[in-house]
């Protein structure tokens, strides 16, 4: 690619792109509210609110590929959430339909799209969604998004569902749902080197012995994660106690999201 955008590239995971996925394009264009610093060799900055429609048509064009990780990252009032994450992607998609490369897009959704779920289902692209707060029903709302535009104007779009990317699960629900940086970085590069894309589903997670999760449907893209959770199963039984049966952790796959108030992924 000429040139592959960021979004939220201050972020937790936009950070990860930015560092480690320079080889895919000349030229990173890199976006956030604030705080990205000075760029690099090979960066560009472009500051952006997502709820900005003009601003973001002018982010988007001339870009190959967007990786969106931009956008409310948890739960949070309905306000916050709608700027960025609901009329953000309405702007994000009718910018990538308006430009003249129309970009492949990687879109950040979440297991927090499927989280009401419970522990004891194995899941597949074609489940149901059960979101778990407004959160997730805004990863709801960017999966048919993404799906419309592809059916409609031919934008292809990665909707990955990712669980918890972290640099080693931090809790007994994480060991199924926890996906490596090297798996995660791996997905990406995968998802801009196949030759259709299409609008797949993909569950993001590493290759855990406890998954719930099967992506069966997408093994076209030749994405193999080499890591597994089970690796640190025995450092977290040592830290801690693994939840009751009853506690939101142990019952359903969005885990304590399914209660009241802001938690980590």
């Amino acid at each position: 690619m000429k040139r592959l955008l960021i979004t939220g590239a201050n972020g937790g995971l936009g950070s990860i792109c930015r560092d480690r996925l320079g080889h895919l394009a000349g030229t990173l264009r890199l976006s956030a509210r604030k705080g990205l610093g000075e760029a690099r060799a090979n960066e560009e900055i472009v500051y952006c609110d997502l709820g900005d429609k003009d601003a973001v048509e002018a982010l988007v064009e001339g870009c190959d590929g967007i990786v969106h990780m931009g956008g409310q990252a948890t739960e949070a009032k309905w306000e916050t959430i709608r700027n960025a994450n609901i009329d953000g992607m309405f702007n994000l998609y009718e910018a990538a339909r308006k430009s003249s490369t129309k970009p492949r897009i990687v879109f950040a959704s979440s297991n927090h799209a499927i989280g009401f779920h419970r522990q004891t289902e194995r899941l597949d692209a074609k489940s149901v969604t059960r979101p778990d707060g407004l959160y997730g029903i805004s990863k709801v709302f960017g999966e048919a998004m993404a799906s419309m535009y592809h059916d409609k104007f031919g934008i292809e779009t990665a909707c990955v569902r990712i669980g918890s990317c972290f640099p080693e699960p931090k809790n007994h629900r994480m060991l199924s749902t926890w996906m490596s940086y090297d798996d995660f970085v791996l997905l990406i590069e995968r998802i801009f080197m196949v030759p259709v894309l299409g609008c797949p589903i993909i569950y993001g997670a590493s290759n855990n012995a406890a998954s719930w999760w099967d992506n069966r449907e997408v093994a076209y893209l030749g994405w193999q994660p080499q890591d597994n959770a089970e690796a640190f199963r025995a450092k977290i039984d040592a830290e801690m106690t693994p939840p009751p049966g009853d506690d939101l952790n142990a019952l359903y796959q969005g885990g304590a999201f399914c209660g009241d108030g802001i938690h980590e992924d």
